[in-house]
């Protein structure tokens, strides 16, 4: 399928079908199925109200989650106190893990190094997510990771995740930015 280039998307206002994908929603285990529902409840009541931060709070409040993890880049430390301190004022009880947690030099892994002479150590999204599997959080946060390091967490936590933060050194992490941007959507295409 090629979404991006229909012009006319039917399926949204008037169900038309261009793949029959109905049954994988219809037959979803309780827990996605809860997911689903408790999501489509908070887009319906709060549209263009909250903000994503809030969102995420009245969204783990409703599914019942009491430990909340946060899989975070060392370079987003501030942001990441902030959260962890508006996730425990209302409630819930809050892991987090950086992202150079048990890191290797990159010399041991034969990572090319931005500066070969010095330790570079490696971020390590695989013992980010066992440290959060661990001690069994109900869901995780994603501030900040690396492309690549952002997947390696989420397929290897063993609690849905969600992003909060993603990373943009350029944009401030803000990557929508080049989109709307005249200027980098030409240097891009």
């Amino acid at each position: 399928m090629k979404c991006h280039r229909c012009h006319s998307p039917g399926c949204y206002r008037e169900g038309k079908e261009c793949k029959d994908l109905k049954e994988l929603l219809k037959g979803l285990p309780e827990f996605e199925r809860k997911l689903l529902e408790v999501s489509s409840d908070i887009e319906r009541e709060f549209y263009c109200k909250l903000t994503r931060v809030e969102e995420l709070l009245e969204f783990a409040k409703r599914m019942g989650f009491k430990k909340i993890g946060i899989a975070f880049c060392i370079g987003l430390f501030e942001e990441t106190r902030i959260l962890a301190k508006i996730l425990e004022s209302n409630g819930f009880e809050v892991f987090s893990v950086v992202c150079k947690v048990g890191a290797v030099d990159k010399a041991e892994l034969n990572i090319e190094k931005m500066k070969p002479e010095f330790l570079e150590a490696s971020c390590n999204p695989v013992g980010q997510a066992e440290v959060l599997n661990e001690v069994e959080t109900d869901m995780n946060i994603i501030v900040g990771l690396c492309v690549g390091h952002d997947m390696l967490f989420q397929m290897h936590s063993r609690a849905p995740v969600t992003t909060l933060i993603v990373k943009d050194r350029v944009l401030a992490h803000n990557p929508a930015g080049a989109l709307y941007s005249n200027y980098y959507r030409r240097k891009l295409i």
